[in-house]
């Protein structure tokens, strides 16, 4: 995690670090002038308990969209680092280059061997450049895709992470098929022998997460997002601006709570208090203690059934009304 003087602060983390900055002249203060400030500091941090508890309590939609994109917030790399042992991280889709806004590869999660795969946002200005901010191109995808063929080869339940603002929308992307990448992932994925478990970590915006988000079981971290479209880009379209992107966040019902009330997500994963920048190793700690017994539940299921209820997973999502045909009048 960043040291403290490193953090950034979304402007409702005010009072936090307005907390942090008076418990940090105490401790200037105390080690200038010789004072035992321990007592008034253990006070402040208690504060500082209280005041994330608070002000993630009632988040609005558009607080979890910042949540979920906040700076110091842990990527796909992270968690791998935290949870796994012997990762062995694979390259290339075998076809045109290795896409490094998508990871992945073999790893040890208490002793079951997994392939785990996921976008890498990049954690300063260089690297975001060279992730691509976590926008796949389409050879990202077909890594993907190759490396969940690879786990079914031998028989290794698959984990993806997904945390993208969506798939790289440049002309040379859909050059070379970007539409088709992710909808032949999807179309595999749905076939796929071994248990898949998707989580979404950060965003999941539109086709971008869709290309590694089918799975037996989805989840999303609690401060986390995910439909078609972003909030901004959702204003953008209906009020030619991006002023009114809170609202389109309240209308686009993106939050975890609304995506379980849809039945689009299977559960919600509990982050460290404040938002899983503040404790990476508990935020690690926690998605791995939900992923091993979902990962030894799907295994205990038979290959071809786990297959059809993935499919009819799938098929009944969404709700719609059909519209009566009118009555012939004579």
């Amino acid at each position: 995690m960043p040291e403290l003087k490193n953090r950034q602060f979304l402007d409702f983390e005010k009072p936090i670090k307005d907390l942090y900055d008076q418990i940090e002249l105490l401790r200037v203060s105390g080690e200038k002038n010789k004072t035992d400030m321990s007592g008034a500091i253990a006070s402040l941090e208690a504060r500082v308990v209280e005041t994330k508890r608070e002000l993630t309590k009632n988040l609005s939609p558009w607080q979890k969209v910042q949540l979920s994109r906040h700076p110091d917030r842990p990527y796909t790399l992270k968690y791998i680092n935290k949870m796994c042992n012997n990762y062995v991280e694979l390259h290339g889709d075998r076809n045109f280059k290795d896409d490094k806004a998508m990871v992945g590869g073999f790893a040890d999660i208490d002793g079951e061997t997994v392939m785990i795969i996921g976008q890498q946002k990049g954690i300063n200005t260089k690297m975001r450049q060279i992730r691509n901010f976590g926008m796949a191109n389409p050879e990202g995808y077909r890594k993907a895709l190759r490396l969940m063929k690879l786990a079914e080869k031998f028989n290794k339940p698959i984990i993806t992470l997904i945390d993208t603002p969506g798939a790289y929308p440049g002309l040379e992307a859909e050059e070379r098929g970007q539409g088709e990448a992710i909808a032949r992932n999807i179309y595999e994925m749905i076939r796929l022998k071994v248990p898949v478990i998707c989580v979404i970590i950060g965003e999941g915006a539109s086709g971008g997460a869709l290309g590694i988000g089918v799975g037996d079981r989805v989840f999303m971290m609690e401060n986390t997002w995910y439909t078609v479209i972003s909030p901004e880009s959702c204003s953008s379209i209906l009020w030619r601006n991006w002023d009114n992107k809170e609202t389109a966040a309240e209308q686009l019902r993106l939050t975890p709570e609304d995506m379980l009330k849809f039945e689009l997500v299977d559960g919600i994963i509990p982050e460290p208090l404040g938002g899983t920048h503040w404790d990476y190793d508990e935020a690690a700690a926690l998605l791995k203690k939900f992923l091993i017994p979902v990962i030894a539940e799907l295994k205990a299921i038979p290959t071809d059934v786990r297959c059809e209820q993935r499919i009819e997973k799938f098929g009944r999502m969404g709700f719609w009304d059909e519209a009566q045909p009118e009555q012939q009048h004579s």
